[in-house]
């Protein structure tokens, strides 16, 4: 109620005693929504979760996000109220008349909540609905980045143009002609090698990753190939003996990078769910910055940095962490907001 500000609490206090269906609505205030869905607690998680569903797709809203109902001054369990927040946005994405809520998020304060979200959603996991299956995917790339499914994963095949060298064996017999023929075969094998490089990442390979691939096939002599069916994926490298090496390096290198892309992205995820730091936009309504540059600016803070430099509107501003005011190149000042979000508040 802080973060939203005063007139959201006189909103409340006007509203106060005139609730219907265990809940009144009212402007966003200064946070970063349209409205907002204050619910008086009765301990029914699942029918306050499915009343405020059908409120949002009744006022065409086409997004929602919802706390974990009652696990905080109520104190209910974790466990109990992820069943019954999952059961009631089951049913009501099962409903064929929804047409304007399209997306509905759950956030979590509190880390340790997490795993009991994540075992309601795999109890889901046999169901044969392809909302379940949606649902779960969607809860699992929060942990581990987004994935593709193997039915739906696109097939990466890398092409290379193999050039056959023939050799032609003339001898004053048959067993030196073979002698020569076993000397040239041993010669080859002794600078052949082929590496295996498995790791769950590489199923998050795209384009980007491919293309490199595929230039390291045509300047190294190599042939590399992808095999992202198995579990985990696994790539082959083979050829000459110091370039399967030199190239092992680099798939490696490209696998240490995204596994660090996605643990960024979901430490800036968790982060951003904690504190939010804001700037000035349009008529002074506070826009939040990217999750990025939300971690970098809470680091700076946290770890008592003076300045820190980021963008804003692609603009160049040094962020006083004492004084939360940022300047531009030409010497213009703003100040910044940072919000931390209640922990278990409704």
């Amino acid at each position: 109620m802080d973060a939203a500000g005063s007139q959201v609490a006189d909103e409340c206090a006007q509203y106060a005693g005139q609730y219907q269906s265990g809940f009144i609505t009212t402007q966003g205030g200064n946070l970063l929504c349209s409205k907002i869905i204050h619910l008086i607690t009765d301990n029914q998680v699942k029918s306050q979760v499915s009343k405020v569903l059908h409120e949002c797709e009744q006022r065409m809203y086409k997004s929602v996000a919802l706390p974990a109902i009652g696990t905080g001054q109520a104190g209910q369990s974790p466990a109990k109220v992820a069943d019954e927040m999952l059961d009631a946005i089951m049913e009501f994405a099962g409903q064929k008349s929804v047409q304007h809520l399209q997306k509905i998020k759950i956030v979590i304060f509190q880390t340790n909540m997490l795993t009991d979200f994540y075992e309601s959603m795999k109890k889901r996991e046999d169901s044969d609905s392809s909302t379940t299956e949606s649902l779960l995917s969607t809860f699992k790339s929060f942990f581990w980045g987004k994935k593709q499914s193997s039915e739906n994963k696109k097939l990466m095949i890398l092409e290379k143009k193999v050039y056959l060298v023939t050799f032609q064996i003339c001898g004053e017999s048959q067993e030196s002609v073979d002698a020569a023929e076993s000397w040239i075969k041993d010669l080859i094998l002794k600078e052949q090698l082929e590496n295996t490089v498995a790791d769950e990442a590489i199923e998050s390979f795209d384009e980007t990753q491919i293309a490199v691939l595929e230039d390291l096939q045509r300047r190294k002599q190599v042939t590399i190939h992808l095999e992202n069916k198995l579990s985990p994926p696994q790539i082959k490298i083979s050829g000459i003996s110091r370039d399967v090496y030199s190239v092992s390096l680099e798939v490696q290198r490209m696998i240490q990078q995204i596994k660090s892309t996605e643990e960024d992205q979901s430490k800036a995820e968790l982060l951003y769910n904690l504190v939010e730091w804001r700037y000035p936009g349009h008529k002074d309504r506070f826009v939040a910055f990217d999750k990025l540059t939300n971690t970098q600016l809470e680091h700076a803070k946290l770890f008592k940095k003076p300045y820190l430099n980021v963008k804003i509107n692609k603009k160049n501003y040094k962020v006083d962490l004492n004084t939360l005011k940022a300047t531009d190149d030409q010497g213009k000042t703003i100040k910044l907001q940072r919000v931390a979000k209640d922990e278990g508040k409704l």
